[in-house]
């Protein structure tokens, strides 16, 4: 394989050359390091390297590969988290100035977790400090939601997979406008211990990839109960089996959805279902719960996030941050009462069984997983994502009761700009998900589609 096919190749292809011997764990290294000094800078998309740490994990690596100690399929293939999850030693700045020069002295669960399946850890990809993400499709649009810099990192082979995190859509979003696979597991799966916490009954940590089977196998690495994460639940995440021959899937769509969307958009979605419907069965049309999932997840997301960033406030440094919208925008959570607060969280018990009501006689539900394509760098960020007409976005709600959801690439709109399909299941059926989102990729190659990185 050339470089530039390595750079990009899936984690299976990555794990057979390292196993083969055909690249060793620090060559791998090398040259991802490479190419986040080269082309990192142009997307806006990493903050923190971390070379020191990473050859020495590749060497240790390469020395139990060729005594024949297989730690499993991420073995000696590097990746990046985002800036809010620690990394011992390293600033871990929450891409906030004033915690620039912020450290901790262990790592987070996830990335202790991904060092023992044979990771290597090097990189924090945020955009904040360095300016907006920017998509490798067209670097005048934006990559996407507060995961930007691991979308665009994983986009432009920066790195293999990266690990984002979401409270209302920052991991499928990203996926979308770079072009890549990203799954949002269903909340208290994944740690999130030595993670920033913006709403402690929402965040999510979460794979970005290159495909499903990518996002499986680390998904696989992180899942799991942590005595250190109150909220994470006993049960892991195994890689899901080949389909049984015959074995259809039940698919539903909400009704309007292609009314609802950008025309290309919907143009795509379209053939989308007519992809899977070899594989699934689709409909009938679906009615989502109507119910104020917007305002719900608004109140909890502000009042918690108003009590993270307790010392902010406090301290009167909102003024230090970087967006004027940030400088101002914590004080209005001020006005949420505490009797506001919990009846949003009671609200919220009435919508999980609502939503799991409709995901019931379903595998998964599919909709576009944005509206448009990925919107300019100078619109404002509160113009970034249009509303929807007819209420089918399912991001907001999904994020509200906690379910899991994936993101595929499924074609590309204006300008060259991907799009994506967006999945979503009832909580812990991440391997509904995989299989369904995996069958589509292996009738499709938008996932294998990369973009012209110079």
């Amino acid at each position: 394989m050339i470089r530039d096919d390595v750079a990009f190749g899936s984690i299976p292809e990555l794990g057979r050359l390292l196993r083969a011997r055909k690249l060793s764990s620090t060559d791998l290294t090398e040259l991802y390091l490479e190419r986040l000094e080269r082309f990192g800078p142009r997307y806006n998309c990493v903050v923190t390297v971390t070379p020191e740490r990473a050859l020495a994990e590749a060497a240790t690596a390469d020395r139990e590969l060729r005594a024949g100690r297989i730690r499993g399929p991420l073995h000696g293939i590097p990746y990046g988290v985002k800036d809010l999850l620690a990394a011992k030693g390293y600033p871990t700045t929450w891409g906030a100035e004033p915690y620039r020069s912020q450290s901790f002295d262990e790592d987070a669960t996830v990335v202790a977790r991904l060092g023992a399946a044979g990771g290597m850890g090097y990189s924090q990809a945020n955009a904040s400090f360095s300016g907006p993400g920017k998509t490798p499709w067209s670097v005048d649009y934006w990559s996407g939601g507060s995961s930007s810099g691991p979308g665009s990192a994983v986009a432009a082979g920066l790195v293999p997979f990266a690990i984002g995190s979401e409270t209302s859509g920052s991991i499928l979003t990203p996926a979308a406008y770079c072009g890549i696979s990203g799954l949002r597991p269903t909340y208290g799966l994944v740690s999130r211990h030595g993670a920033m916490a913006l709403s402690w009954t929402m965040d999510k940590l979460g794979p970005m990839a290159r495909s499903a089977e990518d996002c499986a196998l680390v998904l696989a690495a992180i899942a799991g109960r942590d005595p250190f994460d109150a909220s994470s639940v006993p049960r892991g995440f195994r890689m899901p089996a080949p389909e049984p021959r015959g074995r259809r899937f039940r698919i539903g769509v909400p009704k309007g959805v292609i009314d609802a969307v950008q025309g290309e958009v919907a143009e795509n979605f379209t053939t989308t279902l007519d992809v899977l419907r070899s594989v699934a069965e689709i409909g009938p049309d679906v009615e989502l719960p109507d119910l104020p999932f917007g305002v719900v997840g608004g109140v909890i997301i502000a009042a918690e996030g108003l009590s993270a960033f307790d010392d902010l406030v406090e301290g009167n440094r909102l003024k230090d941050l970087t967006a004027p919208e940030d400088r101002t925008g914590g004080y209005g959570a001020l006005a949420i009462s505490a009797r506001d607060y919990l009846r949003a969280l009671r609200v919220r018990r009435l919508m999980g069984r609502a939503y799991d009501e409709l995901l019931k006689p379903f595998d998964a539900i599919a909709t576009p997983t944005r509206t448009t394509v990925a919107s300019p760098l100078d619109k404002a960020f509160r113009d970034a994502y249009p509303e929807v007409r007819g209420g089918v976005s399912m991001i907001g709600a999904s994020n509200v009761v906690g379910v899991p959801a994936i993101s595929v690439p499924n074609g590309f709109g204006p300008g060259g700009l991907p799009t994506g399909l967006s999945l979503v299941a009832r909580a812990f059926d991440e391997a509904k998900l995989v299989r369904i989102a995996r069958a589509y990729q292996a009738r499709t190659d938008w996932h294998k589609r990369r973009p012209e990185v110079v």
